[in-house]
């Protein structure tokens, strides 16, 4: 405890100072409404409307395209307060959201919505697969996104106990028509890769509203080339060797363990276009009652190339072989260069609905109904099986699909308010429904750029259920005191679960599983004087296994195990002190949290379970403890009207308290008890300002940071600038903005315009230039 005290006071001093500066874009619900281009239209935000008990932050769109280069509706939460989005490229899809004690590699600790479908991807808890379905929605829809922080509103899932994001699109009210045009330029430099990256994108939305009917109608295209994803590295031997063919152009560098490698070329390099379609309709039943039908379709096609280095006497590129690099001897693989994360082709087409019926009655009661739907219909990897440069022309394969794969939720919602709106009890309650389904199959393909699939090599299903009933009460027992208490009763079940492998031979029919959780919410609020209030909350919530981490495979020496079918749902009791002050200039807020985890799933090496063997796979990990401090700000006309400072600093001390199975590669029992919990800075801040000269003219400047993070358990990956490390970063970014009149807008901006090169196990975008020219009727 005295080594934590310590660690806490050395850490709000830098912060106190950093919000004398400034601090973020996202203002809470009442800075909102006091902004000068927010409308009388605009709604509620959702922590408003549904009285939920958790510290939120929220940006409108008009704050946003003052203030961001926003190419990607993801983009949106960059400057939100502790959250991360590991965006690589425009288009990613794979950008998982870190939140204040989840790392880049937990994406099943949060939840994304787009007005009530889920974005979240919960077939798996990972950086890959499982990232979010951010490509749902373009910016053009946006309206207002909101973040809720932690688990204490009985309403969502355990997978709240990082952060809800809830994304609430806009729907128009008379017609109305948009078109926008963007283009963006990276200059990218790193070891013998120098180039320079460009994307497109264009999108356009009509709406309106005739009668009872209202409707949104949008689409968009983007067209991007990409700075490489993965860089192609070879160990480098413990003794030199004369033999292989002489080859040159490698560079020296270093692993994330520190040792020494041979970087031999980059892959990844990917040529993407991707399309989103949208309509949207909702239709007033009465003025009380309205229903509203969301279909989202989403395609992409992505040609992912590579470049090497090598080159033999002859001066021919070299992807493969028996070759010798500065006196040592390597064998390179026809997988180095040919594989998922360098030579591909990925051709994804998903569909997204959602249905709502909801009221708004004004009196004692209210109700909401919604229904969605995420389906894969087609989501297909194609890696070649040869070496390049033959593979260029095609020949054997695998085709890697996900084809099947998607999840569905329902929901019902009651609001009571026994007294009336402003009387003392606000009381809701629902009832929940999801259920999750992996269809994960690779098939032998002669052709692997045009045939179809062959013999099934390898195959990983099941399905995940949940079912809910949650109920709280918002109480105003006294004039300055807001109590609120809930409780969610969540019944999971895991099911229908296969693994298959053809070579090493295996197939197996998992046991299905189960468990019953209850998870208790409180929250106190109290209205200390009349612009400063304290809260003081506490959750419980239980994250289910996902399928993946469920029915996941683990090959070692030849052999597929199949070790999971005990793993226990993680739980986490969260605690959040909360103070903020609100005035007519501004606010300030300063969050205490702690979060006491048990039971974390998290991959490592260790003892297979049931077995003997030491292999790496999803386990319970027995305690994690993280606590730290929020501070987040922001204040409007400051020292001269038009000049908004806004800005967050975190600091969290997360560490691994107890996991006695953790094994190195060796196979020996390390203690890794006091190590840093993977994935998790110590310390992430942002800052903007953004200045309004007239009615013409807006620019903005800001600024993020971020320690760096261990991503292994054991905390032995001590160099963090190379590939799969993980360095710390400062980044600024500034946009100039232009308003001809009110229905023509320019804008230019630069993202990491101070060039910062660095690593979050890929490489990241170098300086990037975007340009916009954005129309409205």
């Amino acid at each position: 405890m005295k080594r934590d005290r310590e660690r806490l006071r050395r850490s709000v001093t830098p912060a106190v100072a950093m919000l004398a500066l400034a601090v973020p874009p996202a203002e809470v619900r009442a800075q909102d409404q006091a902004l000068p281009e927010v409308t009388v239209r605009e709604a509620p935000s959702v922590a408003e409307r549904n009285q939920l008990p958790a510290t939120s932050e929220s940006v409108t769109a008009e704050r946003l395209a003052d203030t961001v280069n926003m190419v990607n509706v993801e983009d949106g939460l960059k400057y939100f307060p502790s959250l991360i989005v590991r965006k690589r490229n425009y288009g990613d899809q794979q950008a998982p959201l870190a939140t204040r004690t989840s790392g880049l590699g937990q994406s099943a600790r949060s939840l994304i919505y787009a007005d009530g479908i889920l974005l979240s991807a919960l077939i798996g808890n990972n950086n890959t697969s499982a990232s979010p379905r951010w490509s749902m929605v373009t910016p053009e829809e946006v309206e207002r996104i909101e973040v809720l922080y932690g688990p204490f509103s009985a309403a969502y899932p355990g997978n709240s106990m990082g952060a809800v994001v809830d994304i609430t699109t806009r729907m128009p009210q008379t017609f109305e028509a948009s078109a926008m045009v963007q283009g963006a330029s990276q200059d990218f430099s790193l070891y013998g890769t120098k180039d320079t990256y460009q994307s497109w994108q264009a999108g356009a939305l009509l709406g309106g509203k005739a009668g009872d009917l209202s409707w949104r109608l949008n689409a968009n295209h983007l067209d991007a080339q990409t700075q490489p994803l993965n860089v192609v590295t070879l160990l480098q031997p413990a003794t030199p060797s004369g033999a292989g063919t002489p080859v040159t152009g490698a560079y020296s560098d270093r692993n994330r363990l520190g040792q020494p490698i041979a970087v031999i070329g980059v892959g990844g390099l990917e040529s993407k276009q991707i399309d989103n379609g949208k309509l949207r309709l909702a239709y007033d039943f009465t003025p009380q009652w309205q229903a509203a039908y969301t279909i989202g379709l989403f395609q992409n096609d992505v040609h992912s190339d590579v470049q090497t280095y090598l080159r033999n006497a002859a001066g021919q590129p070299v992807y493969s072989g028996n070759v010798n690099i500065n006196g040592y001897n390597y064998n390179i693989g026809a997988s180095s260069f040919s594989s998922s994360s360098g030579f591909y082709r990925w051709d994804q087409f998903h569909v997204a609905q959602g249905l709502s019926l909801k009221s708004d009655l004004r009196g004692d009661w209210d109700w909401e109904m919604s229904t969605s739907l995420y389906s894969y219909d087609r989501d297909e990897l194609r890696i070649p099986g040869t070496a390049l440069p033959g593979a260029q022309g095609g020949g054997a394969g695998s085709l890697q699909s996900l084809n099947g794969t998607g999840w569905g939720t329902a929901d019902l919602k009651g609001f009571w308010r026994p007294q009336g709106p402003q009387g003392a009890h606000q009381a809701s309650f629902g009832a929940h429904l999801d259920q999750y389904r992996l269809a994960n199959t690779t098939y032998a393909t002669a052709d692997w750029i045009n045939a179809g699939p062959g013999a099934m090599t390898a195959d990983s299903r099941g399905r995940t259920r949940t079912s809910a009933l949650w109920a709280q009460d918002v109480w105003r027992f006294a004039e300055p005191f807001r109590l609120t208490l809930g409780g969610r009763q969540e019944w999971w079940r895991a099911f229908d679960g296969r693994n298959f492998s053809a070579a090493p031979a295996s197939d197996v029919s998992q046991p299905g599983l189960s468990a019953s959780k209850f998870s208790p919410k409180a929250s106190l609020a109290w209205e200390v004087g009349r612009d400063l209030q304290a809260t003081l909350s506490y959750g419980t919530a239980y994250r289910f296994p996902t399928v993946s981490e469920l029915y996941q495979a683990v090959t070692v020496s030849g052999v597929v195990f199949t070790p999971n079918p005990n793993l226990r749902p993680e739980k986490a009791r969260s605690t959040e002190l909360a103070l903020e002050r609100i005035t007519a200039g501004g606010r300030v807020r300063a969050s205490f949290f702690y979060e006491g985890l048990t039971d974390a799933l998290i991959s490592q090496n260790s003892t297979i379970p049931g077995t003997n063997v030491i292999g790496s796979s999803v386990q319970n990990i027995d305690r994690i403890r993280s606590f730290g401090l929020e501070l987040a700000a922001q204040a409007s006309d400051v020292g001269v009207k038009g000049l908004d400072l806004a800005g967050s600093f975190t600091w969290v001390d997360s560490e691994i308290v107890s996991d006695p199975n953790f094994r190195d590669a060796s196979g020996k029992l390390v203690d890794v008890s006091g190590k840093y919990t993977p994935n998790i800075p110590r310390y992430k801040a942002s800052g903007i300002a953004t200045y309004r000269y007239d009615e013409h003219w807006s620019g903005s400047l800001g600024a993020r940071y971020s320690d760096r993070v261990w991503s292994t358990i054991d905390n032995t990956d001590v160099y963090t600038h190379t590939y799969q490390g993980f360095d710390s970063y400062f980044v600024v970014d500034a946009r100039l903005s232009y308003r001809f009149d009110r229905n023509l807008r320019a804008s230019v901006g630069i993202d990491n315009l101070n060039n910062r090169q660095y690593y979050l196990f890929h490489p990241f975008p170098q300086r990037t230039v975007v340009a916009e020219l954005r129309w409205n009727l």
